[in-house]
């Protein structure tokens, strides 16, 4: 019991001690063992990693799961150590509701049975979603939260043994400085210096010992960017995957409602612009060949009417006439509204005259509507035979 209570009183007295040598730091009032430039470097990088990769991890839990009330409930199940519930997706939950309108307001009517079709879709909507939010958390969220609840946790525990060491050196550099003071006008205090400069040398050789263990740690900072770096890719790999699963089954809904925005019925057209998904989660090797992955295209805006491809030069309408054969008859899939003079603005479903004239963007037909003409972008009609 007594050494317990001498001991308590020797830890108060230490940090009584430390408080009056940080106070007196703040006002200037006593010296301050400083860092070297390249240490304080260190921190400041260690610092702002910390607070970046908080700042990342939060924001990719509200994207992953934008419901306040279901992040704080995983979060609770997650300190628990519980495994967190199987939570139905938006697009999971629409599916159902669409089924279940289907069948009562009749699956075989028109309306019921698109409301069948576009529930089929959203339901491989969900579950594509659900693939992304359990692939992004374990290769993206796990590693950050690790770093966070790890790594980051024993820096800052050595970098408060430091700040202790520190004030601990500072405190005895005060003593002695005050002993040799005494020490010039009285030869009593011989001793009193004697062990003041031995203080010194052991807070100074556990200060440098505490030192380098923080700065290892400090520099192991570049490893941790290196992780982070892989499990980004990872990241974007998994969202890419998603997307393009999206646009894939979106894609095959259109087609299923005879909405397909590719034209004519049956044609082939490609559109620039490519979707890349990977058929594998794991993130490629930093400095190796990117993973198989297969291509989706994607319908893109046609280029601006107003600038001509190089070598094509700029058509004059009032000078275009059509051509003697090889007009057609086009219905207008979506409305258009004319980004110029030279365009011709168009209204969904209603029919129009095209024309194609040597030298045009393939993207571009000439459109004509009773006395109006004006370019008009492919990927907006359907035309007809």
């Amino acid at each position: 019991m007594d050494f317990n209570m001498k001991k308590l009183a020797s830890d108060a007295g230490i940090f009584f001690t430390r408080a009056v040598q940080f106070t007196e730091e703040k006002f200037g009032q006593a010296e301050k063992t400083e860092l070297d430039a390249s240490f304080e470097n260190l921190l400041a990088r260690a610092d702002s990693t910390k607070n970046w990769t908080e700042k990342i991890l939060r924001q990719t839990e509200v994207l992953l799961q934008p419901n306040p009330s279901a992040r704080v409930e995983e979060f609770l199940y997650e300190k628990l150590d519980r495994k967190v519930p199987s939570r139905v997706t938006n697009g999971e939950l629409l599916a159902q509701y669409m089924a279940e309108a289907a069948s009562e307001l009749g699956p075989t009517t028109p309306y019921g049975k698109t409301l069948i079709k576009v529930s089929e879709a959203e339901k491989r909507l969900g579950a594509a979603e659900r693939d992304f939010i359990h692939a992004a958390s374990i290769n993206f969220l796990t590693p950050l939260r690790n770093f966070l609840e790890g790594d980051w946790k024993t820096i800052s525990k050595e970098r408060r043994l430091l700040q202790n060491r520190r004030l601990d050196l500072d405190v005895c550099k005060a003593r002695l400085k005050k002993a040799k003071a005494a020490e010039a006008k009285a030869a009593l205090w011989n001793d009193e210096v004697d062990k003041s400069e031995q203080e010194l040398r052991v807070a100074q050789t556990e200060f440098d010992r505490q030192a380098e263990v923080t700065r290892l740690l400090l520099e192991g900072i570049s490893s941790t960017h290196v992780n982070h770096l892989r499990c980004l890719h990872e990241f974007v790999e998994s969202q890419t995957t998603y997307y393009a699963q999206c646009y894939r089954h979106m894609l095959d809904l259109q087609k299923q409602l005879g909405r397909c925005p590719l034209g004519s019925p049956g044609s082939q057209a490609q559109f620039p612009g490519t979707f890349v998904g990977t058929t594998e989660p794991a993130s490629p090797p930093l400095s190796s060949t990117s993973p198989t992955t297969t291509a989706a295209t994607m319908p893109m805006e046609p280029s601006v009417a107003g600038q001509a491809p190089p070598g094509e030069a700029a058509l004059c309408l009032e000078e275009v006439a059509p051509p003697a054969s090889g007009t057609r008859k086009a219905r207008v899939l979506y409305d258009y509204e004319a980004a110029d003079s030279s365009e011709l603005a168009l209204l969904a479903d209603e029919l129009i005259t095209v024309y194609s004239l040597p030298g045009m963007d393939p993207d571009w037909l000439i459109g004509e509507r009773g006395n109006k003409k004006g370019k008009v972008p492919v990927t907006y009609l359907e035309l007809l035979s």
